[in-house]
Parts: C-alpha cells; sequence; structure tokens
C-alpha cells in the first residue's frame, strides 16, 4: 500500500463505506445459484468527478467482494488481479481474506507484469495479480482499490456482468456542479439495469445498480463484449473553468476531432532524403496516382514490420514517419503516418483515418469518445472515393478495407479545421467467392481423386496469410487441412499452389486418396457424395443463448463432385436435391447424371455481418432442412 496521506485517506473511506455485511448466509447463496462455485457478492466502482485547476479532475474507488462456495474453488478462482495504467494511476490498493469465522488474513504478496492486448489502440496497461489466502466454502475475498484517472477523457464503461452471478453490481458517480456528465446504456438488455440521479446542493450523484446479474456464458463466436454485455459509457461534456466560463470537453465529434488532431499536428512536417528516395524509387515508372498509391502501400505492408509498442502518449502520437522509415517498424498509427506522408509526397491526396474495428460496436456520430476508435489507418481519395488502407495487414488487396473494419466509421482528418466522418463499406459477398472441385474414382482401396479450389477476395487473403508463415511439414500439414473430405482417412498425396500477381485471387491444386470409403456388396457400390457434412452441431442453442453471431465476412461458396461411373456400371439410384432459403440464409443442392458423371452440386452464402439473437430460429430451421440430405447414399449397380 502506498505511503501517501491521500492512499490512506481513500482506504479509510473503503473502511467507512464499502464494508458490507452479508446480508444472506451460504446456504441462501448457494440455493440462489446452486451450480456456481463461487459468486461475486458485490462489485461496487465509485468515482468523483469535479474541477481542480481549472481542469476536470476525476478519482474512483472500487470494491469487489467474492463469496466461495465450493472447496474447489480455490483451485481455479484463488487467483486474482486489477489493472491500472499511466493513466489510471494506482493510489492504493489492499486485498484480503474473510473467513467463515469473521477471520481478515490479509494478501501479503502482489505481482505487477504488463497486460498488452494487440487490438488496443492506446495499451500502457498493468495487471497486479495475487491469490486470496485461505480460501474455503464461506470464505469471502474482498478486494479494494483506488485510482487517480490522469486524463478524463479516457473514462472506462463499467460492465456490470463477469464470469460470475453478480448479487449486487454498482457504479456510483459524484459530479460536482461545475461539471455536466452524460451516460449511454449499452448492451443487450439494459432494462435490469436501475439508474437513479440525485441532485446535491453540490452536484449530483449518478447511481447504475443492477441486482442479481447473470454470469456471463461466452462464446468463441461472439463478436466484442461491448456488443452484447449490459455496460455504461459515461463521459463529460463541458465544465465551468474557475471564471465561471462553459468549457466543451467532449460534447460532440468536434470537441473529439480536436483531441484526435492534437496528436497529429507537430509531426511529419518535412520528408527526409531517404523517405524521398523510397517515394521516388516506387513511383517513377508510375502513370496515375492509383498505380502509385498501389505501389507506396504494398511496400509499406512489407517492408514496415507491425510492432505494438504502445505506452503512455504513445498510445496516441504516431511517431514521425521519416522515423519510421529509418526504423522499419512501427504500430498501427506509425503506418498511419507513414503511409500519409509517403502518399501525399507522390501527390495522392493521403489522410490520418481513426477508426474502431469490428470488437466495439460504437460510432463517432454517436459518441465523440476517444474509445470509439482503437486503430488507426490511412484514407486516400481517389476519383471523389476514399479507400482504405491498413498497413497492419499485410494480406490485405488495395481497394478492399481489412476485414476488422467493415462497416466501421472513420474519422478522417482532412486539415486542422475539416473532418469526415465516412462509414467503411462491406465488401459483397460476390467478392469472397470459395469455388471446391472434386474429381472422383473408384480404386481398389475405396477412392482416389484430384481437386481445385479457386479462392477470390477474403479467402484468398486469408490463404496468402497462412503461406507467408508456413513451411516445409507445417505446410503440408495446413494443406491437408485446406483439402480435407470425405473423413479422417483422407490422404494428401501432392498439392500446388498457383499464386495470382494480387492477393485477391489465387488456385490450389491437389491429389488425393480415400480409403475404404465406397462400399461394394455384390454387384453394387454404394457410397455418399456429400463428401462435406457442413454446419454439423452448428444448431443454435436459443432461447438461451442471447449473444449474436459475428461473421469476417460475407461470402458465398460453390461445392462441385464429380464421380466417374466405372466402365460396366450404371446409376441404380440418384438422391434427390432440395433448395431452401428463408431470410437469414439458406442453401441449394442438385444431383445430376451428365454421360458417364455423376455431380453433386452444393451453394451456400452468407449475407450478415452479425446474427442477432431474433434470427437464431431462422438460422436453424435451414440446417433441419440440410442434414437430412446428408443421409442420403449414391448406388451403382452393374449393367
Amino acid at each position: 500500500m502506498k505511503n501517501s496521506k491521500q492512499a490512506f485517506f481513500l482506504i479509510a473511506i473503503f473502511f467507512c463505506n464499502l464494508n458490507i455485511t452479508k446480508a444472506q448466509s451460504i446456504e441462501d447463496i448457494r440455493k440462489q445459484f446452486p451450480d456456481e462455485k463461487a459468486v461475486m457478492l458485490n462489485k461496487t466502482l465509485e468515482y468523483n468527478i469535479s474541477v481542480k485547476d481549472g481542469k476536470p479532475y476525476v478519482e474512483s474507488n472500487e470494491v469487489q467482494q467474492i463469496e466461495y462456495l465450493s472447496g474447489t474453488a480455490a483451485a481455479y478462482m484463488g487467483g486474482y488481479g486489477f489493472f491500472h495504467s499511466d493513466f489510471q494511476k494506482l493510489v492504493a490498493y489492499e486485498a484480503y481474506t474473510r473467513t467463515p469465522n469473521d477471520k481478515k488474513i490479509k494478501v501479503s504478496e502482489f505481482s505487477t507484469n504488463s497486460n498488452k492486448e494487440s487490438f488496443v489502440f492506446y495499451d500502457d496497461v498493468k495487471e497486479t495479480s495475487f491469490n486470496f489466502p485461505a480460501v474455503e466454502p464461506g470464505a469471502v475475498g474482498n478486494l479494494n482499490v483506488s485510482w487517480i484517472n490522469k486524463d478524463p477523457h479516457l473514462l472506462s464503461p463499467f460492465y456490470f456482468s463477469t464470469y460470475l452471478p453478480m448479487v449486487n453490481s454498482e457504479l456510483k458517480i459524484n459530479v460536482s456542479k461545475d461539471v455536466k456528465l452524460k451516460y449511454v446504456l449499452f448492451g443487450l438488455d439494459t432494462s435490469q439495469i436501475i439508474v437513479n440521479i440525485d441532485n446535491k446542493h453540490r452536484g449530483n450523484v449518478y447511481t447504475f445498480q443492477y441486482k442479481n446479474c447473470p454470469a456471463e456464458k461466452r462464446y468463441s463466436d461472439a463478436p466484442g463484449f461491448g456488443w452484447y454485455s449490459p455496460h455504461v459509457i459515461f463521459y463529460i461534456e463541458n465544465y465551468k473553468d474557475e471564471s465561471g466560463a462553459t468549457i466543451p470537453y467532449l460534447s460532440n465529434a468536434d470537441d473529439l476531432y480536436k483531441l484526435n488532431y492534437s496528436f497529429i499536428k507537430t509531426i511529419n512536417q518535412s520528408v527526409s532524403p531517404a523517405l524521398k528516395h523510397v517515394v521516388d524509387s516506387l513511383t517513377a515508372n508510375q502513370s496515375s496516382l492509383e498505380q502509385k498509391a498501389r505501389a507506396i502501400y504494398l511496400w509499406v505492408q512489407h517492408q514496415i514490420k507491425y510492432v505494438a509498442f504502445e505506452q503512455g502518449m504513445e498510445g496516441f502520437v504516431p511517431r514521425d514517419a521519416n522515423v519510421v522509415c529509418d526504423r522499419r517498424f512501427g504500430d498501427c498509427k506509425d503506418m498511419s503516418s507513414i503511409l500519409t506522408m509517403m502518399l501525399n509526397a507522390a501527390g495522392v491526396p493521403a489522410y490520418f483515418t481513426w477508426i474502431g474495428t469490428r470488437d466495439l460496436p460504437y460510432k463517432f456520430s454517436e459518441l465523440p469518445l476517444p474509445l470509439v476508435s482503437n486503430h488507426m489507418i490511412c484514407a486516400i481519395k481517389l476519383n471523389d472515393k476514399f479507400i482504405f488502407l491498413d498497413g497492419t495487414d499485410p494480406t490485405c488487396v488495395f481497394g478492399f478495407p481489412s476485414r476488422a473494419i467493415q462497416d466501421k466509421e472513420a474519422m478522417i482528418a482532412i486539415n486542422e479545421k475539416e473532418y469526415k466522418i465516412v462509414t467503411v463499406p462491406v465488401i459483397d459477398k460476390n467478392k469472397n467467392v470459395l469455388a471446391d472441385s472434386t474429381w472422383l474414382e473408384i480404386a481398389d482401396n475405396g477412392m482416389k481423386g484430384r481437386i481445385k479450389k479457386d479462392l477470390s477476395g477474403y479467402f484468398s487473403m486469408q490463404t496468402y496469410g497462412m503461406l507467408m508463415y508456413a513451411n516445409g511439414k507445417s505446410l503440408k500439414e495446413d494443406m491437408k487441412d485446406e483439402f480435407q473430405r470425405g473423413s479422417n482417412k483422407f490422404q494428401l498425396d501432392t498439392f500446388q499452389v498457383d499464386k495470382k500477381e494480387t492477393n485477391d485471387n489465387i488456385t490450389l491444386f491437389a491429389n488425393f486418396t480415400l480409403p475404404d470409403y465406397a462400399k461394394k456388396i455384390g454387384n453394387e457400390y454404394y457410397l455418399n457424395l456429400n463428401l462435406f457434412k457442413f454446419f454439423v452441431q452448428q444448431e443454435i442453442d436459443y432461447p438461451r443463448r442471447k449473444m449474436p453471431i459475428e461473421y469476417n465476412f460475407k461470402f458465398a461458396k460453390k461445392y462441385v463432385i464429380l464421380l466417374k461411373v466405372p466402365d460396366g456400371f450404371k446409376v441404380s439410384y440418384l438422391p434427390q436435391g432440395k433448395s431452401y432459403h428463408n431470410d437469414v440464409w439458406g442453401f441449394d443442392m442438385k444431383y445430376e447424371q451428365k454421360g458417364n458423371l455423376v455431380i453433386l452440386t452444393q451453394e451456400f452464402d452468407n449475407d450478415s455481418m452479425l446474427l442477432t439473437k431474433d434470427k437464431f430460429e431462422l438460422w436453424n430451421k435451414v440446417l433441419e432442412n440440410l442434414f437430412p440430405l446428408y443421409k442420403e447414399t449414391l448406388s451403382l449397380s452393374k449393367n
């Protein structure tokens, strides 16, 4: 614990105001949560927002209390921790266990380490971790932490739910009368959040409370938790300075842009000879602005290594393009910096651009806050149209936005006074096509065949990304997964990769054997031409599941399987195909015979980026119609 007067004062507040007595016995808690090993009795975060030395000043204090219900809880719940950073300065902390017989046992050892997240725009976060002692049924782990929030532009959202059920989850904000606060509730179901605003003589007290908040079940195919987890975002709209004048803070997008622009206005004042030489050499033989832009983008993608190191203001201020060129590495802001400088030097109008990835559900047009963006890119304007360039993705093709920023609002810095908020387009499904063709023949020990896969758009970019990092044995294993079909006895014999000039198209070839696949009984062969059984075990558990399902991109897939009928045999049973579509998605499956070939064609498409719970039933309805078709068997008999 810090030896400062302020630290002792804040801890005193903890003990006076937040030393909560258990209102329920462990038996009552177990009855309420019979399947849980532990519950969060209380999570209370309190902010004090005022004006100090003419600027907003923020302190925060948090209490968490976990009650352990099972003797095995210590094995995976005894470890705990909390976060802090340069912007959220740690002032004081204490952790202890209150045993069932009311004995207080303090935590004596704490460990602090960096907690990097690759997708975060600003990240100097550290985690202080520890283990609660004497964890047993009925014991309560207590954590008390206080911070000073060094930059009130960066107030974090408060999430009510966690991986444990929450008996009481509460946010309290004490706001002095010279500060105006705004808040917005986000998440799938915010109706359970009780909001109270109490007008006091010295200011307002905002209280947000969620009682008996259920544990949050996570799904690997869900979007970022901001899309569904109930939370409140709060921010300072304006404040009054010492003279009583109202000062805009984050009242609208103009205020946010003023803040953002302050991070870039002093960099890239001139082009160094080294950087100018690179630009000239790349564009010497390019006649159009688009050709120049393509050449520069490709160079940055492959010559500047992406390294995410972001601490303090480095998380906001891009490095000068000349420095990035000399170092040959940088983070997303540095990539944006060097792209913008090089393109402008080549005569291509290019602009710094702030954007949030699809992990975040927020829009600049709705929230004028730094938390709306966790990424930075470059936007160029060609033929009155913006094109978005993300240097951190080495596989992304010029003209395609990176997958993670589709349908997101971008804040484009035109100049010090002017900016534009533009929505990044979603790439049409017909530009992201997977066409897979299999030629099959019956062999002595089963089947043999060859494969051709044509990939375009994001499918192709994914494959190029895999090829960039695969080699030797790992490449063959990756390719076996890429071509897998029929059964787990699939054997990849040979493969070939036909790369195109750009990453948006690639063709793969393979030869394979599939032992024991076709069954011969007497004078007849029986085999299931459904070498792929897509979406098995992908029914959505509704209405239990509430979280939406996220897709990386829209797409169209076509699978064609061609079986050569052996000499002396004929088709004695050809299964019936079927088409089924609804407002969410669908499929087409068709069998046909052409000469000595039996052909099965399957087509699927996806025209959604996010599947919400109101569409889950329709998704499952398609599967109800699809799965029976997978059982159909083709039969061949001797003439």
